[in-house]
């Protein structure tokens, strides 16, 4: 799949507008500390200076003056670093913002063979436009690991839900050098979807593409492309993209309407993935069993085999908030 000019279009004025941002942050940041260290706006005008003067000596003839030069400027660099730490400033202050330190908020960078390709934050926009992925923004802004409590948790609950914890940590930590997938079942309610969310967060941040569909978006989808002869090259974008983005998020599982199509698509997508060492979080009300007699074996052999299963119990979180909010009005 590929974007419109209007998407693309968009995109690009996007970056345009996280430039000229940052460069009003940085011009900011600059103006504060000549305001309150003098002596910092002192250092960076001698820099200039005693560049020119050492330039002029270099003409001349003089070979030590671009040795002299270096000295001089790391002196001032090492005085420039410690004038921002004394005022307890962090020495990177004044280097230039950027969203994407990659890129440089530029959507492009330039790969190995010379050639400029789209960095990764570019190509995460692209999977949120493409489809349509508003629910993990919003569920990230709210379910990630700084807002992680254990309250509603008691007993063995509590056990299941620490160990899961643990194990999400794990799964981020480790991602760039282990591949993993997870799975999530139990109860309604307990903390499944919060978990996929705190992982994508954190992937997201650091510049890997996930792309997250409910189970029934998931096959939706699949179905609309499959069963129409004129979307033969949308729908091998779209398997390009869900079989090698670097996570794959598929909530809700077997709330979608389960039949023969859904669990041959369900595991050619978990086996693609599995092959190319691509990792997937799937999370589920249904019980292991009702896993095994929903889809096939296929299905069944490869989730357990291949992915850490991660139980959840106890009480539904969101009737408790409910609930809790109500005596709070009240």
């Amino acid at each position: 799949m590929s974007l419109t000019n209007a998407q693309y279009n968009s995109i690009m004025k996007g970056y345009e507008q996280t430039r000229d941002r940052n460069r009003h942050l940085a011009e900011q940041r600059r103006r504060e500390i000549y305001t309150k260290l003098p002596e910092y706006g002192r250092l960076d005008e001698s820099v200039g200076e005693l560049s020119v003067a050492q330039a002029k000596l270099l003409l001349n003839g003089d070979d030590e003056a671009l040795t002299r030069l270096r000295s001089s400027l790391k002196e001032i660099s090492r005085q420039k670093r410690e004038l921002l730490t004394s005022a307890g400033y962090p020495t990177d202050y004044l280097e230039p913002v950027y969203d994407c330190p990659d890129c440089k908020d530029t959507g492009y960078i330039d790969s190995e063979d010379g050639l400029r390709k789209k960095c990764h934050c570019f190509h995460q926009q692209e999977l949120d436009i493409l489809y349509e992925q508003s629910h993990i923004r919003d569920m990230i802004a709210s379910e990630n690991f700084s807002n992680l409590s254990y309250e509603y948790y008691q007993g063995d609950d509590l056990t299941h839900f620490r160990k899961c914890v643990d194990v999400c940590r794990n799964f981020v930590q480790n991602f760039k050098q282990d591949y993993h997938n997870l799975f999530f079942y139990g109860t309604v309610g307990t903390g499944k979807s919060f978990l996929s969310g705190c992982i994508a967060s954190e992937l997201l941040q650091t510049g890997h593409s996930v792309i997250y569909f409910s189970a029934s978006g998931l096959f939706d989808t699949l179905a609309r492309y499959a069963f129409d002869s004129r979307a033969k090259e949308a729908l091998s974008g779209f398997y390009e993209d869900l079989y090698n983005c670097d996570l794959l998020i598929i909530d809700d599982l077997g709330t979608e309407m389960t039949n023969t199509f859904v669990a041959s698509q369900l595991f050619s997508c978990l086996n693609e993935r599995h092959l190319r060492k691509n990792a997937t979080i799937i999370s589920t009300n249904l019980s292991l069993e009702e896993l095994r007699d929903r889809y096939s074996d296929r299905v069944f052999s490869r989730i357990t085999s291949h992915y850490d299963l991660c139980k959840l119990s106890g009480p539904d979180i969101r009737m408790c908030k409910k609930r809790m909010q109500n005596t709070s009005d009240n």
